[in-house]
């Protein structure tokens, strides 16, 4: 049995209903709602912290699903899950992959940014200040697109742009 058909609220009950229509009533191949579908129950998983099973759901969505858009989403939250995993060389390739299909997906480039910012860190914590600075440049370039994509969010980072000197604006919104 699908996730979508064990959810247990009300809420989650009308949301599964009310898509499932709507993926009947779209104008589209049969591939592209099972994609869909898979999509759907990869994000229910994901939410209750089902990682395996979510990830089983997201990579059949990949094999099913041909919109660069859409994929871009699974492979975020392929990403998403790789990091929280700990993974996360990983997690920076599916971010990458989605960037590559959608790049203007901020969040995307935020999360690129953080695991370039946690290898600064972790560089130095152990000495390397010259690996530590590389990373935290990499990182920068990461916000900035982020932050010019979505003005309005990420203030932490943009704080860290300014406080650091990698800001070549004053205010980006």
């Amino acid at each position: 049995m699908p996730r979508t058909q064990r959810n247990d609220n009300f809420i989650d009950k009308s949301f599964t209903v009310m898509a499932d229509l709507i993926l009947k009533l779209l104008p589209t191949n049969q591939k592209s709602k099972e994609a869909f579908a898979y999509y759907r129950d990869g994000m229910a998983a994901q939410a209750d912290g089902e990682y395996a099973e979510a990830l089983e759901n997201y990579f059949e969505a990949l094999e099913l699903e041909e919109d660069a858009n859409d994929r871009s989403y699974i492979l975020y939250n392929i990403g998403l899950i790789k990091q929280s995993n700990g993974e996360l060389e990983e997690a920076l390739d599916y971010y990458h992959q989605a960037i590559e299909l959608n790049p203007r997906l901020p969040q995307a480039l935020n999360n690129i940014a953080v695991l370039y910012h946690h290898q600064g860190e972790k560089a130095k914590a152990a000495g390397d200040n010259e690996t530590a600075e590389g990373c935290y440049d990499n990182a920068a370039e990461y916000w900035k697109q982020a932050i010019r994509l979505a003005p309005n969010n990420y203030i932490e980072a943009q704080n860290w742009l300014k406080i650091t000197g990698r800001s070549e604006m004053d205010v980006f919104f």
